[in-house]
């Protein structure tokens, strides 16, 4: 399965609303995966409140050049979601 994000809003603190290409919409919270060279400047909530959807890549950015793989932000929004288990197995993530 090839996933990719096809909507993004910001809702507050670190919790971004997203639509995927399947069609599925859940929220992600990322207030624990900022970190490293790229991620430690949007702990800055108005830094982060700035995330946008890039066609381009099919996922979300900031204007620092920060971006998350779609299949990542996938599993963070439906990683309790029992019946997409093979699909997480597969790309790793379980």
């Amino acid at each position: 399965m090839f996933i990719y994000v096809t909507e993004a809003k910001y809702l507050h603190d670190y919790e971004v609303e997203l639509r995927f290409s399947d069609g599925k919409k859940g929220v992600v919270d990322l207030k624990d995966e900022l970190y490293g060279t790229m991620f430690e400047p949007l702990k800055d909530k108005e830094l982060f409140s700035s995330v946008r959807l890039d066609e381009d890549l099919d996922t979300i950015a900031w204007g620092n050049g920060a971006d998350l793989a779609p299949e990542f932000l996938y599993y963070q929004s439906f990683k309790d979601d029992k019946s997409l288990a093979v699909q997480f197995k597969k790309w790793g993530y379980i």
